[in-house]
């Protein structure tokens, strides 16, 4: 198979940990007879120095051409100027928006080798594996009007958080046919006590769900959700939820895991197909670590490129329905683990620390 993909590296340890995503491909496709051909393009704060835009022109051009999108990470204090008119953060919302990338898919599984790396017991770890989707293309993140002023009595905001039962039931069916394939099981989050918002998508579900008797179909607000999440997390199998409530809980969730260096994400602008096998043609799903760019540690050689890694298993997967290859890719970093070695933030007592170049180093090799 040929494919063609584009590297974003993006800022902060996002160029490091695509490197070692590319070169585990790269083993991928010597092994299984695969041509990778890759293109990369400036994002968020480098192109906003470079181009002055998050976003430029070239680098749209180079993820439209493309088959998949391997995604780092953008932002850093070099750019956290709120008054700014420009931020690095800028340019993944404009490739969501660009690629019409609406559910984002963020899977979270406990590594026997790992637990020890998390802050919660053990015995609530037993049998964690869940998948939240996350609306990615409206709510508050989207939403108009969106500003600031200034009045006569200080400072002023507003952010709009606004649905259309067309967008929540797009985003509702990537879960319900994710959960067919699982536990059938969805727990579908919404604050519909308060916000009117919530009550049109917990309605939307109800009317989503009728479609798929076979799923077990469970309300829950947010914040209660954000409790069982550390509470009794091996209860979720597949959670829905819009935009800022599926961010702000697929990165709570990443404690279980031990350290957001261990999740990966993929980002879809279709259902994904029942038996595996996506069609090649349209505009390219994105894929990336779901860690930002942790510009403290970025050029030290010491980040954990498994959450990349991973990712471009989830982009063999979903892409191109290569699930062989991802599997590989998957069971890899499992055996490395096994092994002993680590990267900084997941290091346990005993276990063989290495660097971000050598960690993938090893990962590669037992892919080849």
């Amino acid at each position: 198979m040929k494919a063609k993909i584009a590297i974003l590296g993006g800022d902060g340890i996002g160029p490091e940990v695509t490197a070692e995503a590319m070169k585990v491909m790269e083993s991928i496709g010597r092994r299984f007879g695969h041509e990778f051909e890759y293109s990369t393009g400036p994002v968020g704060g480098n192109a906003i120095d470079d181009f002055g835009e998050a976003l430029p022109d070239k680098t749209r051009d180079v993820v439209l051409g493309s088959d998949a999108v391997l995604f780092g990470a953008v932002g850093g204090p070099k750019w956290d100027d709120p008054a700014a008119k420009m931020r690095p953060e800028d340019g993944i919302l404009a490739l969501r928006k660009t690629l019409g990338l609406f559910a984002n898919l963020r899977p979270v599984k406990v590594y026997p080798e790992l637990i020890d790396a998390s802050p919660l017991r053990p015995e609530r770890l037993e049998g964690v594996d869940l998948i939240i989707v996350r609306e990615l293309t409206g709510g508050l993140y989207f939403g108009k009007p969106k500003k600031r002023w200034n009045t006569s009595r200080g400072r002023r905001a507003v952010d709009t958080l606004k649905y259309s039962e067309q967008e929540i039931a797009r985003v509702l069916r990537v879960g319900f046919e994710l959960a067919m394939n699982r536990r059938k099981r969805l727990h579908s989050l919404d604050k519909m006590n308060v916000l009117e918002s919530s009550r049109l998508w917990r309605e939307v579900a109800i009317e989503v769900g009728q479609e798929y008797p076979e799923v077990e179909l469970i309300h829950m607000l947010a914040d209660n959700a954000a409790m069982q999440l550390v509470v009794r997390p091996s209860e979720f199998d597949v959670v829905v939820a819009e935009n800022m409530f599926g961010d702000i809980l697929s990165d709570e969730a990443s404690v279980l895991a031990g350290s957001m260096g261990m999740l990966p994400s993929a980002s879809l602008s279709s259902l994904p197909p029942a038996d595996g096998k996506p069609k090649r043609g349209g505009k390219p799903a994105l894929y990336e670590p779901i860690h930002g760019s942790a510009p403290d540690i970025a050029g030290q050689g010491i980040a954990n490129p498994c959450a990349s890694i991973l990712s471009a298993a989830m982009l063999l997967r979903w892409s191109f329905g290569l699930h062989e290859e991802a599997d590989a890719i998957e069971n890899a970093i499992e055996g490395v683990l096994s092994e002993g070695y680590r990267t900084v933030e997941i290091g346990s007592p005993g276990a063989s620390t290495l660097g971000t170049t050598e960690f993938g180093d090893l990962i590669a090799g037992r892919v080849g």
